[in-house]
């Protein structure tokens, strides 16, 4: 399956949900969808569900044009935050309803139930109703009844945010895998850009019901094509400030960093460094950093690592520490800056340089 969308807008009641977006998702590909809350994740999955028709622009499967074919006659199967099973199912017939819907033999109906419950460790409950399962077994029986309907385009929506940490772990880990053989279109939309990077495949990220990006994950992180993308790419937030380069160097208050390597080559002018929380170091990382002072706004201590926000400049900063950190309010600390981590945008805010 080839599922193509084509310069796709959605309004309701004057108020824009999609912006001109064009998306091309292969056969067999994971494609997350990255953004903050009303970004228009949900917006975007509805559309290619069948569930929502776009005001203006085009689906298209295989070439062929599907933008008002009802969800009914789509290969389509999603599943949501909130986890939706039959209450008055067993866990079997949960995961059997599609299947039956679809009118299979009984025959094929065991054995797709039978091999989704084995891959995700349902077989013992395959009896229960859903009131007696934990939130994650429910979640992971919504899950198989995607799985077992062989859809060509399966789509979901934070599937696993309501879950605690281990077995989102987990799932995040077996879920690629698990639709892999499958050959679908997997669309998987979140807010967390660690979930982006840990699930792989491909990303687009949302910002304003606009497509900001989308190519390879880790291609996207690396080198954001804009200041936005790279701000919905970040968690902690993007640390920015803006400077002028000028004598070979980037000057923003009392401070220079030299400009070397791929940044040497940029005209002089106005730009916008960007650098991530783990690119603010409290020990010098090499020989080219440059120190500064900083004071402390606030210090968050998770136990493995402390995120130490500071003011500087009249920005706030973040910078991410390794271990505990106990820091004084309004306490002056040395932090370093490496020219070799900066991403530098034009005034425009397309990028002009990626040092690393």
């Amino acid at each position: 399956m080839l599922l193509e969308l084509d310069q796709v807008s959605r309004t309701v009641g004057g108020e824009s949900h999609l912006r001109d977006v064009s998306l091309r998702l292969e056969k067999g590909t994971l494609n997350v969808l990255l953004g903050a809350t009303l970004s228009g994740k949900t917006s975007l999955l509805r559309v290619m569900a069948g569930l929502d028709r776009p005001s203006t622009g085009r689906l298209l499967v295989n070439g062929a044009d599907v933008t008002g074919a009802p969800v009914h006659r789509r290969s389509v199967a999603m599943v949501y935050q909130q986890f939706i099973n039959y209450p008055n199912l067993s866990v079997y017939k949960n995961i059997a309803s599609p299947l039956r819907l679809a009118g299979l033999l009984r025959p094929e109906i065991e054995h797709r139930v039978r091999g989704a419950a084995d891959l995700l460790r349902l077989t013992p409950l395959l009896d229960r109703l859903p009131g007696e399962l934990s939130g994650g077994q429910q979640q992971r029986t919504a899950i198989a009844r995607a799985l077992v309907k062989g859809a060509d385009l399966v789509l979901l929506d934070e599937p696993l945010a309501n879950l605690d940490y281990k077995l989102r772990e987990e799932l995040r880990e077996e879920l690629p895998k698990i639709f892999a053989g499958t050959g679908a279109v997997l669309v998987y939309a979140t807010t967390e850009p660690t979930e982006a990077l840990l699930l792989g495949g491909h990303t687009a990220t949302l910002h304003e019901g606009r497509v900001t990006a989308f190519g390879p994950t880790i291609e996207v992180f690396r080198r954001p094509n804009t200041l936005t993308t790279a701000q919905v790419f970040s968690d902690p937030p993007l640390n920015t400030i803006a400077a002028d380069k000028r004598d070979g160097g980037f000057y923003f208050g009392s401070i220079a960093v030299p400009a070397a390597g791929a940044l040497a080559g940029l005209p002089d002018g106005g730009y916008t460094i960007g650098f991530r929380p783990e690119h603010l170091y409290p020990d010098r990382p090499a020989h080219t950093a440059v120190e500064i002072a900083a004071r402390v706004v606030i210090t968050e201590i998770t136990g493995s690592e402390s995120f130490v926000h500071v003011a500087f400049a009249g920005r706030r900063w973040i910078a991410l520490a390794h271990g505990v950190h106990d820091l004084a309010i309004d306490q002056t600390v040395s932090l370093f800056l490496d020219p070799a981590r900066f991403l530098v945008f034009d005034r425009g805010g397309a990028l002009a340089a990626a040092a690393a």
